[in-house]
């Protein structure tokens, strides 16, 4: 965290420098200004429509939706991780993390997939080591297969877009890729560090 703020701290102090050597101040004021505004308008709409995608969300919950999903998910979700029993709360936490990472809620995968790594680190018989589930939902996290990209679109929409869902299409493909290479990749190391 320290070396961002001193990455950000260069980048600002570079470009506030380079503007008073040409003898342009004022547009370090009015880009900050300007940049303030715009920053407060896209949250402000973004918070809207995220509203709108975590009550979905938890609609989707209460209605047994996401019942429904881990029902489907489970058999996969138990061959991604052989390690953590069937009825630990391990499983249902890795399980909603994942549906919110389907359906794109970026901002709710990450409680979530804190819980689910808390529910793992009681598996652990090392607990300075992370297991190979650990580094499973970790790299499941990190790729992100989204059926809906609820994120990308808010910001799109908030953004003006004129058709905001259009990177629906490429984005379910490039996150399958991305999600399927991944656990290639995860199955490869364990496979070679493992000897």
């Amino acid at each position: 965290m320290l070396m961002i703020n001193v990455i950000w701290l260069v980048l600002m102090a570079c470009g506030i420098i380079y503007a008073g050597i040409n003898g342009r101040i004022e547009v370090v004021t009015t880009s900050a200004i300007s940049a303030a505004k715009s920053a407060v308008e896209l949250s402000i709409n973004l918070i809207g429509v995220m509203c709108l995608w975590l009550g979905i969300m938890r609609i989707a919950e209460l209605s047994g939706l996401i019942k429904v999903i881990s029902y489907i998910l489970n058999p996969i979700i138990g061959l991604l991780f052989p390690s953590v029993p069937k009825n630990h709360p391990a499983m249902g936490a890795i399980i909603m993390t994942i549906s919110a990472n389907m359906l794109g809620l970026g901002n709710a995968v990450t409680p979530l997939g804190i819980k689910a790594m808390q529910q793992l680190q009681t598996l652990n018989p090392k607990k300075d080591t992370a297991t190979p589930a650990m580094c499973t939902l970790l790299a499941l996290c990190t790729t992100g297969f989204t059926l809906v990209p609820a994120t990308i679109i808010a910001l799109r929409s908030a953004a003006g877009s004129v058709n905001p869902t259009e990177i629906v299409g490429p984005t379910l493909f490039v996150s399958l890729f991305a999600t399927i290479l991944v656990l290639i990749v995860d199955r490869l190391c364990r496979a070679l560090f493992n000897r």
